[in-house]
């Protein structure tokens, strides 16, 4: 078992007790349902007393430097990339790689525990979580030894920035639909053609995975991934897109024209493509899935503490029956979704989460999480319309959720296809 601990301002492994005695500390612990708030440090058996020091050292960090600069952030459209660079210090990024790329080689439950401590703020600026479990794993389980060790290392220092590009202006949930192509060349390069949109990391990114069709004529079986470097001749960045929520999320159009990608540069192997994207998208899934769960928690805790202390017709509102039956059914249906979500992070942790049940947790999740949105801007009252309330934000905010990472409509014909 591993443990994160500090030394030199990095993080570290370290052997833990044994597993069985961690799983003996680890059924003592109160479920959320449990405790006295949902957010609250040292709940959930699938953690123990190491996972929660990460959590702690994760909760600190985004209290000092991403919460108070958020609202400056929003405006400007990203995330300063010295942030990124305190991030990496700090070990918050690619937790799960290996030691010997810099790394800590943990497993998903402590990037889990990152990503969840960014939701609960509800600071959704930084693209760690995309950064660090979309972009690294496939670099890590697909690069060759040159790849992995020319981006991995400064990836988890947060020198480079990387993003994703799958989505296109015509395609979307369909990757089949992909129209950016990347040509085999007489010389052994390929050349690269298209446009992607609404990339996350995009504006600031130092690389890009590109999904591209080398051989159109096959389909999905002609598609591949290219890395592509910011500097690369043909390769533009287009402006950073308004959105109606994660406004501090830099988003961008990427344009590419007659771009050379070296040979080195694809991601393992030509046509393999269409492959490596079904493999990769249950950990996807399940991480939006677990952030809404968390959006929600800390939503509902916001809630709570409000309609504690906002008084009508003489009492607090969390007092009137109708108020009362509404946090209880929000405190139940997050409590039934954190429930499954903390079994699909054990199945991921022991490589057994499928196609199906990740998008059985990303449907579900993303639309409670839309759910509990719109019932805690309700117990909000008017304030609940103001920017300035966390529960405005956590309501834009949600609504992309059952939109990207494949919408949830396309999650229902993966689960229908099962049955």
């Amino acid at each position: 078992m591993l443990a994160l601990t500090r030394f030199g301002g990095r993080v570290s492994r370290l052997l833990s007790s044994s597993a069985a005695a961690m799983l003996s500390s680890a059924t003592a612990r109160p479920e959320p349902a449990q405790a006295a708030s949902l957010i609250e440090q040292g709940t959930r058996s699938i953690f123990n007393e190491e996972h929660d020091a990460f959590r702690e050292s994760a909760r600190k960090f985004y209290a000092s430097k991403v919460v108070p600069f958020h609202d400056k952030w929003e405006d400007v459209g990203h995330v300063p990339r010295d942030l990124w660079l305190e991030a990496g210090s700090a070990g918050l990024l690619g937790v799960t790689m290996p030691d010997s790329y810099g790394g800590a080689g943990c497993d998903i439950l402590y990037a889990a525990i990152n990503w969840e401590e960014q939701s609960y703020t509800g600071c959704t600026g930084p693209g760690w979580a995309l950064h660090s479990e979309i972009v690294m794993p496939y670099i890590l389980n697909y690069g060759t030894p040159d790849q992995k060790q020319k981006y991995l290392p400064k990836m988890i220092t947060g020198e480079l920035i990387g993003a994703i590009a799958m989505t296109e202006p015509g395609a979307g949930s369909d990757l089949q639909g992909v129209r950016t192509t990347a040509i085999a060349q007489p010389d052994g390069t390929f050349l690269l053609n298209g446009s992607k949109t609404y990339i996350t990391n995009g504006f600031l990114s130092d690389l890009v995975i590109v999904v591209a069709k080398t051989e159109p004529a096959k389909g999905a079986h002609g598609t591949s991934l290219v890395i592509v470097e910011t500097g690369m001749k043909g390769f533009e960045k287009g402006k950073k897109l308004k959105k109606m929520g994660l406004r501090a999320q830099d988003t961008a159009e990427l344009f590419f024209e007659n771009v050379v990608i070296p040979k080195e540069n694809v991601l393992g192997g030509v046509n393999k493509g269409f492959y490596q994207l079904m493999q990769e998208l249950p950990q996807e899934r399940l991480m939006i899935a677990d952030m809404a769960v968390a959006a929600a928690e800390a939503n509902f805790e916001n809630t709570r503490k409000y309609t504690k202390e906002r008084k009508a017709f003489g009492k607090t509102i969390a007092d009137l029956q109708t108020s009362k039956h509404k946090l209880a059914e929000m405190k139940t249906e997050i409590c039934v979704a954190r429930a499954f979500i903390d079994r699909c992070l054990v199945l991921h942790a022991e490589r057994r989460l499928d196609s199906q049940m990740a998008s059985m947790a990303k449907y579900y999740c993303t639309d409670l999480q839309n759910k509990i949105a719109d019932r805690c801007v309700q117990l909000h009252g008017g304030m609940g319309y103001m920017w300035e309330m966390p529960v405005c934000r956590h309501f834009v905010d949600a609504r992309v959720q059952s939109i990207y990472g494949g919408a949830n409509e396309i999650m229902k014909e993966l689960i229908g296809r099962s049955i």
